[in-house]
């Protein structure tokens, strides 16, 4: 199993109960992680908020790359809708080369109402622009030459896109979902999988058969770092550090519940539910002493998943150092032979 970060920076520092902290520190905290042996970074973008959230996270993530030598750097996610993406073929291309082939593209249609109007784009019209933004992309980075497409949104003629990615024949994709539908259309369209951090372990090992499933039925081979499941992690001590991470899950519910989706996600969007402690409790964040989080880590890849993305938005460093100590060692061996049987 191996462990990245998933979150992203803000102008201002917050409570903890989203998934950004201040640029600087948000910096500092990443080159840690790569120093202590995580894996990788995927950061949120979103627009228009108020909360200072990242919303320009290819800029973000070129310093990000420029500061940093091992670790991959993705986006969760750029919504294609909002996009040119011829555009947006060169400027992810010459992300991938400045990283020296780092770099995993997130993508996705698109959810909140306010964004898409403010970009005035409407939010009925998401599915077949992000279809055919998909189709320009893959078109610009595999066609050996010049080439031309003619859609309904887009009508390009004789181009060229330059430089090429580094990785061949692009940088992976990584599709965020968590319903039924779309966690199957990730794997029938042959796509990594992001998965969100509020569903209970349990819904992730099954949001995980289905993408499975679709995936190897449509001719792709399935392992468990295609994909990320997203978690929240804090390390505790005591039963008063235990009592104050559930207080801080409630308000994370609160602020991001409407994230939630599947099979019995809908109280997560209730608001009346968010003050229930038991929510906050669910198997889903890693909240606990070192063993307990290494005994939820071990459902989640008893149940096929390896790769998990992990939410400490206070941006503690000494977390990062003891779940690297504490932690991974729990699960370096299986992982490394994992890799040899894998070739």
């Amino acid at each position: 199993m191996k462990f990245g970060l998933f979150g992203g920076a803000k102008t201002t520092a917050g409570d903890g109960s989203g998934d950004s902290q201040a640029y600087n520190k948000f910096i500092d905290y990443v080159l840690a992680a790569e120093e202590f042996g995580y894996e990788g970074l995927f950061v949120v973008e979103h627009h228009f908020t108020g909360n200072s959230q990242v919303s320009a996270s290819l800029n973000l993530l070129s310093f990000i790359a420029a500061r940093t030598h091992r670790m991959r750097i993705g986006t969760a996610v750029v919504v294609l809708p909002w996009h040119n993406p011829v555009l947006l073929a060169e400027q992810v291309a010459t992300l991938d080369m400045l990283s020296g082939g780092r770099f995993d593209f997130g993508v996705g249609k698109g959810y909140r109402d306010s964004e898409f109007e403010g970009f005035c784009i409407p939010k009925q019209e998401a599915t077949e622009r992000f279809d055919e933004a998909m189709e320009i992309l893959r078109k610009s980075w595999t066609s050996p030459g010049r080439f031309s497409h003619h859609g309904k949104r887009w009508h390009f003629e004789n181009i060229v896109v330059e430089p090429r990615p580094v990785q061949t024949p692009h940088p992976p994709f990584w599709m965020g979902a968590g319903s039924p539908e779309g966690v199957a259309r990730a794997g029938r369209e042959q796509f990594n999988l992001l998965l969100d951090q509020l569903a209970p372990i349990e819904l992730c090992i099954d949001r995980v058969a289905i993408y499975r499933k679709a995936l190897e039925a449509a001719g792709g081979s399935y392992h468990g770092m295609r994909v990320g499941c997203t978690r929240a992690m804090q390390i505790v001590r005591n039963e008063d550090e235990r009592q104050k991470a559930f207080a801080l899950r409630r308000r994370t519910f609160a602020a991001i519940g409407a994230l939630a989706r599947g099979p019995g996600a809908e109280r997560y969007q209730q608001p009346s539910s968010f003050a229930d402690a038991d929510i906050a409790k669910e198997n889903a964040a890693l909240i606990g002493t070192p063993d307990e989080i290494i005994r939820q880590l071990k459902q989640l890849q008893d149940g096929g998943v390896e790769y998990v993305l992990l939410i400490d938005a206070s941006g503690n460093i000494e977390t990062l150092r003891r779940f690297a100590e504490e932690i991974m060692p729990a699960f370096a061996e299986k992982t490394k032979v994992l890799s040899t049987v894998r070739g």
